[in-house]
């Protein structure tokens, strides 16, 4: 048992306990936000702004400029993403809805864009090149298109929350970031499982309609 416990999290001997307690404050955080993604919640948004803020800070220490941007970018989407959530028409919050022909070519332009603009962003600081740049743009790029049909209650974010969540399990482990690891492993099943509860509204919206 001790030799599994030494494997996962002997990498933290070296870190600053700060840091250790910054990263273990955004994983509950960032867990409660999909959490509350997953059943509808408006809560998604403030936990997810508390969890992405920490992260900024640590993915740059940690030197993964990609998903460093991508927490900027979700504080952001967030901001626009509870306005969304909150704003009725005709006394109806904004449904869950399927993506039309038109997002799904702006989710492409945002993908592209994404690796484009986190690319040069790896060039200008120099860090391009290693492995988990390859990744880490790859990841954010899904995760820009996620959050964005998040934000707009598209059903389909969770699939693209599904592929990055997974791809990221063994990228933090790689780097050394147990604690954050094991979160996206959890944020996996939580995004299956969100997937399926926003099909089951999708579908009883679309009976009731």
């Amino acid at each position: 048992m001790s030799e599994i416990l030494n494997f996962l999290f002997e990498q933290y001997s070296q870190s600053q306990t700060i840091d250790i307690i910054l990263e273990i404050t955004a994983v509950i955080f960032g867990l409660l936000s999909v959490w509350y993604s997953k059943n509808n919640n408006i809560l998604v948004f403030p936990t997810g702004m508390i969890s992405t803020s920490i992260f900024i800070y640590l993915l740059y220490k940690w030197v993964l400029l990609g998903d460093m941007l991508i927490n900027a970018y979700y504080f952001i989407m967030s901001i626009y993403g509870w306005y969304v959530w909150t704003r009725k028409k005709n006394d109806i919050e904004t449904p869950i809805t399927t993506a039309s022909s038109n997002e799904k070519k702006i989710g492409l332009i945002i993908f592209l864009s994404s690796l484009v603009f986190v690319y040069l962003v790896y060039v200008y600081f120099d860090k391009w090149g290693t492995i988990t740049s390859y990744i880490d743009n790859l990841t954010t790029a899904i995760f820009f298109v996620g959050m964005w049909l998040m934000a707009k209650r598209k059903i389909e974010n969770w699939i693209f929350w599904i592929i990055a969540d997974i791809i990221s399990i063994p990228l933090y482990f790689y780097k050394g970031f147990t604690f954050t690891s094991l979160q996206y492993l959890i944020f996996t099943f939580i995004a299956i499982a969100g997937y399926y509860s926003w099909k089951n509204i999708l579908n009883k919206s679309k009976q009731a309609a």
